[in-house]
């Protein structure tokens, strides 16, 4: 992909302990790997008190890309920690993005903030090139991103056809409606995104996280918008890779090397 060589792996189910089996058979075939980018589509986790065009308003198709804050390493897994009288206490945290991802997500955040993002241009040219994905992976227009109140429960109808459209939460609708991207925490609460393979990654393999929202993790969620955020997430991780000069990545240890130093293999 474009100055790089990259290894495409499919989980054939979901969830960390699948995510950790894939990554084990493809550091055994592919003994060079650098880091990984572990890619797909999450559950946008809507801010109650947003203002409209703010970082937290995550709205289906937008892009949610792990970054690190304070001691976290981008990625919270929730079954790291325990119950205390005051709530949940977070008792451990995944490990951070490599350099050469982190600093690379940086120097894209500048270009896109001077000339936007070249999501849409990846996607308008995927469609272009593979006519025949566009009926399954075009935004979905007949079915707006409908985000119902929190404490409303999915009443039946695979587009929510028998769910009260009074229980919608009102939002200002976007001038711009090119998705976009937000950077912040994956829960694998403050969080953006949550997902279900990243906590069986990220101790032994380096990678980014890169999520297109095709839900919002509540009862009305459904796979309608699965196809469009993946693609979506696709142009992201093209985005990112074609930023990164080959040599940045030459200079980076394989994951195999720094797994034998630290006596792990």
């Amino acid at each position: 992909m474009g100055q790089h060589n990259v290894v495409i792996a499919i989980m054939s189910t979901i969830g960390n302990n699948a995510a950790a089996m894939v990554i084990t058979q493809l550091l055994n075939d592919f003994n060079r790997i650098r880091f990984g980018l572990l890619v797909g589509i999450g559950g946008g986790i809507h801010q109650e008190n947003y203002e409209s065009g703010d970082s937290s308003d995550i709205r289906l198709g937008d892009v949610v890309v792990s970054e690190s804050l304070d001691t976290f390493g981008g990625v919270v897994q929730f079954d790291r920690g325990k119950s205390t009288n005051g709530g949940f206490q977070r008792t451990g945290h995944l490990n951070k993005p490599p350099h050469v991802l982190a600093s690379h997500v940086q120097q894209l955040k500048a270009v896109h903030n001077l000339y936007g993002n070249g999501m849409s241009r990846h996607f308008d040219e995927m469609l272009k090139k593979y006519p025949q994905m566009k009926a399954k992976y075009s935004y979905p227009v007949s079915d707006g991103d409908q985000l119902f109140e929190a404490s409303y429960i999915h009443e039946g109808g695979k587009r929510c056809k028998k769910c009260d459209p009074a229980r919608i939460v009102k939002r200002e609708q976007r001038i711009n409606l090119q998705p976009q991207i937000h950077y912040g925490t994956i829960g694998s609460m403050g969080i953006l995104c949550v997902e279900m393979e990243a906590a069986g990654l990220m101790d032994a393999f380096p990678c980014l996280v890169i999520r297109s929202i095709s839900d919002y993790a509540d009862s009305h969620k459904n796979k309608i918008w699965q196809p469009y955020a993946a693609a979506i997430a696709a142009a992201y991780t093209k985005d990112i890779l074609s930023q990164i000069p080959p040599g940045a990545i030459e200079c980076t240890h394989a994951i195999n090397e720094l797994a034998s130093s630290a006596g792990m293999m």
